[in-house]
């Protein structure tokens, strides 16, 4: 997967953000798909019946930005993701440009939090 990003700043972006998110989740990295690289997983049911199985946490490499997945699932997420840097924040995702615009820290926090509050959830 890393080997297909044509950017080589990109390529070691996402790289470096496996490394963080492995040591964050104690997981190691599984593709979901051909394009999540996701981080534990837990198993879902909704209502309708159906059910599934997803990554705690992840990270894809899109055209514009990296997508990193589930963590609104962190305790106190709103605050901590004040606290991240330059970043974009969807519904469920947070879309950086560059590692390099982030706090580290707070990205490993947020991360860590949201993997095992999404584990606790689906327990």
């Amino acid at each position: 997967y890393f080997a297909a990003i044509d950017s080589d700043a990109r390529r070691k972006d996402c790289e470096a953000l496996a490394t963080l998110m492995t040591k964050a989740t104690k997981y190691p990295p599984k593709m979901w798909g051909s394009s999540i690289v996701g981080f534990g997983s837990y198993h879902y049911k909704y209502e309708s019946g159906r059910e599934g199985d997803s990554c705690l946490v992840g990270f894809s490499s899109r055209k514009g930005d990296i997508s990193v997945y589930g963590l609104s699932a962190a305790v106190d997420a709103e605050e901590l993701i004040t606290t991240l840097g330059k970043h974009k924040a969807g519904k469920g995702c947070v879309y950086i440009k560059t590692l390099a615009d982030v706090d580290l820290k707070a990205l490993a926090k947020l991360v860590a939090s949201a993997a095992v509050e999404k584990k606790r959830q689906h327990a």
